[in-house]
């Protein structure tokens, strides 16, 4: 990466100098705990003032109202740290790849398939099935397989080894990161005379616009109808959406999430890690299901939820401390049992729990 003066720096990000040298450069970024000299750093909140206080970075940067500066480091103000460090690191870093359209030879594209050669690109040992319509500017990544009758939408990306199954949509800009399985049958089955019959499943998955779904996840394809994910979705690695799901708009899952079939989840949610959703159940929008949370029952919209089953967080929250509070409230228990048991053996106290008026 090439040096970068601090003087560009606060060009670029429109930022007020708080505190140090502005003739210096940088050629790095880092966070506050792993900088070393030469690199810029960011600092958004007092939970990351130890960290500053000792970081090695050349320059930091820094809410506009902050005033404590750590030593030798050059301290740039922003309106949003985060986001103008995100900014730096997109225009000087790592450069992202370049879009280059064309078929690799190794490739294998169905005649019926509807795709502009000049204006799609599609990577080594990759598989096109026929009827599959790929429109421009998607990238289709090394050994992925698009399968029949599959659309694919306008810049959409698929990495190395993601696959689409038979007849799902993929709307505009959707990313697949590797390993992603789009469409493949849902967990299906029906017992009769003492085995397992699988049930076909007959229906498609739907991805919209601007969804972004992280490696390893899978999304099954419907029973019938649609498995359904809404625009501007982002869903992580290792996550798992059953059969017919309606997962909304502009909502979050995080890794190791699970969302069992039919459930019908609400925009704007967020589901954290290891959190799990069981079947024909409903969340509603803007809720916020904890990490581990389980979910058996329908949940109205705009909560905070805790806990297996899911419960209110501030419910939850009391829950727990009260349990944490057991191994002291039975020690104190035991304390009590042993001064009832001295009472009762100088005969201050009956056994059937009434005071002794006439003991000494």
């Amino acid at each position: 990466m090439e040096q970068i003066s601090l003087a560009d720096v606060l060009s670029f990000t429109g930022g007020k100098l708080l505190s140090g040298c502005i003739e210096r450069t940088i050629g790095g970024f880092a966070s506050l705990k792993e900088a070393q000299p030469g690199d810029l750093s960011f600092f958004n909140g007092h939970r990351y003032s130890a960290p500053l206080s000792a970081t090695r970075a050349t320059a930091v940067l820094m809410p506009l109202n902050y005033t404590v500066f750590p030593d030798e480091v050059t301290c740039i103000g922003v309106a949003d740290p985060s986001r103008c460090f995100g900014e730096m690191v997109e225009r000087y870093g790592m450069p992202p790849e370049v879009f280059v359209p064309g078929i690799h030879p190794s490739a294998v594209v169905a005649a019926s398939a509807q795709l502009d050669t000049a204006k799609v690109s599609v990577g080594a040992s990759a598989v096109i099935a026929e009827g599959a319509t790929i429109a421009d500017g998607a990238e289709i990544g090394p050994g992925c397989y698009v399968g029949p009758n599959v659309t694919i939408g306008r810049d959409a990306r698929l990495f190395a080894n993601a696959t689409v199954h038979r007849g799902c949509r993929l709307g505009a800009r959707v990313i697949l990161h590797s390993g992603v399985v789009i469409g493949a049958d849902g967990f299906g089955y029906e017992f009769e005379q003492g085995r397992h019959r699988k049930v076909r499943q007959a229906g498609i998955v739907q991805i919209d616009d601007d969804v972004e779904v992280g490696a390893g996840s899978t999304i099954d394809r419907a029973r019938f109808g649609r498995t359904w994910i809404g625009e501007g979705t982002k869903i992580d690695n290792l996550v798992q959406i059953g059969h017919n799901v309606v997962l909304g708009r502009h909502c979050i899952v995080v890794a190791c999430a699970a969302i069992a079939g039919s459930a019908v989840i609400g925009d704007y949610v967020v589901i954290a890690a290891q959190a799990g959703v069981a079947g024909h159940v409903s969340v509603g929008s803007q809720s916020t299901l904890g990490a581990r949370c389980g979910v058996t029952k329908d949940l109205p919209a705009r909560g905070s939820y805790l806990g297996f089953p899911a419960r209110p967080a501030v419910e939850e929250r009391r829950r727990i401390a009260s349990v944490n509070r057991l191994p002291q409230l039975l020690q104190r228990v035991k304390e009590l049992e042993s001064r009832l048991a001295a009472l009762e053996g100088h005969g201050v106290w009956r056994g059937n729990g009434a005071p002794d008026l006439n003991a000494p």
